[in-house]
């Protein structure tokens, strides 16, 4: 969904809460140091929160962590499709605050996903019930990594794409990451480290796989009324787009191609914008082959041609000429708690504010970029939740 009403909508607040190595700490205190600091940073105070989404957490996430945070919203949104979420609940709460039934909304999640492994805890996961679509995967094994590999690997065969071009993902993805500070992964990467890594998933090594582990994430989200008295700049919402493609990957019309290619459509021509505007774009890479896919289906390279574009190494902060993706290291090298796709929004808000530090982005002319895009994927490449951004 794209806002729809009157008033025009700003990301005013964002914040990571401690992220990467995080023992003895629960989600719930994350979700809250996350909201603290994304609230300080917007300069606004809590009473004026009348919005709230949350999930991942307990079964009735957005009533728990209103209660945790001490909030008592009249909206709320508990939309779950996996790692575009974020994206998606930006977009629902886009909507709101320009109809008038929120003010300001806020985005939190929490998740110890790393420390709840080397504790022995359960952490969440997905439900694989008898009586619904997933019973025709299930006979067969496919675990999450099987499933992208073989997206990716149906990608090889039609395209020509090669695992040395997937790789060259995973060594720019360090390269941003070495430039920022908060990356569980700064030492830089070769191609020849990420193929000679253990083996995953065919054709996935180690390396082509997101780390684990423990963080939180907020975003603040108010109408122009209330941004304009923020002490950010306000990141405007300029346009999103949602879409759902299938459960089972038998019911995967195609493996090359991601619902990206719906949602990034929809919030471009929302936006009223075009791919080749943007300055940057922060892509939800759980696996190295998901950077690729997106690209592709967002437009900045034509479909089978994301082999050769990610090549060329324009993915990388600083490198000139190209799109700069996943700046703060992504997935693969920063940190990857669960959902990530509110990481994204974040980065992207620091990006179009010129916070990013070292790893801050600029336009060809040496000014500050203006607008960008963040695209989350679901599930194994289930759902998709596109949010074009921009400032000025």
């Amino acid at each position: 969904m794209s806002p729809v009403g009157s008033r025009k909508v700003a990301v005013v607040g964002v914040a990571l809460s401690d992220c990467g190595r995080v023992d003895d700490v629960t989600p719930y205190a994350l979700h809250a140091q996350a909201a603290r600091r994304a609230l300080a940073d917007a300069g606004l105070d809590r009473g004026l929160v009348d919005g709230l989404a949350s999930a991942g957490l307990g079964t009735l996430a957005p009533v728990e962590v209103a209660a945790h945070l001490g909030l008592r919203p009249t909206w709320v949104d508990s939309t779950s499709v996996g790692g575009s979420t974020w994206e998606v609940m930006a977009g629902h709460a886009a909507d709101a605050i320009a109809a008038g039934h929120a003010n300001a909304v806020l985005l939190a999640y929490g998740s110890t996903a790393r420390a709840d492994v080397r504790a022995g805890r359960r952490s969440g996961t997905y439900a694989f019930g008898a009586g619904g679509p997933l019973q025709f995967d299930v006979p067969y094994g496919h675990t999450l990594i099987a499933k992208y590999a073989m997206a990716a690997r149906r990608h090889m065969v039609e395209y020509g794409t090669t695992i040395e071009q997937l790789a060259s993902v995973a060594v720019q993805a360090r390269a941003n990451a070495a430039l920022n500070p908060e990356a569980m992964f700064r030492t830089p990467l070769t191609v020849d480290e990420v193929l000679s890594g253990g083996m995953i998933a065919d054709p996935f090594t180690k390396l082509h796989c997101c780390v684990r582990s423990d963080g939180g994430a907020a975003v603040l989200l108010a109408a122009e009324e209330y941004a304009r008295d923020c002490r950010t700049e306000p990141v405007w919402v300029l346009g999103t787009g949602e879409h759902v493609s299938h459960a089972s990957l038998s019911d995967w019309e195609d493996f090359t191609v991601s619902p990206a290619a719906v949602s990034g459509r929809l919030a471009f021509a929302r936006a009223g914008l075009r791919p080749a505007e943007m300055d940057f774009a922060q892509l939800y890479d759980a696996f190295t082959y998901m950077t690729l896919v997106t690209l592709e289906d967002l437009g900045f390279c034509a479909k089978g041609e994301g082999g050769p574009y990610v090549a060329e190494g324009g993915l990388r902060v600083g490198a000139g000429g190209g799109l700069p993706v996943n700046t703060d290291g992504g997935g693969l090298s920063a940190q990857h708690p669960g959902m990530r796709g509110l990481f994204l929004l974040v980065e992207a808000a620091r990006q179009l504010r010129g916070e990013a530090g070292p790893r801050q982005t600029h336009r060809p002319d040496g000014t500050l970029p203006r607008l960008g895009v963040a695209s989350g994927i679901g599930g194994w490449f289930c759902s998709a939740g596109t949010v074009v951004m921009g400032v000025g």
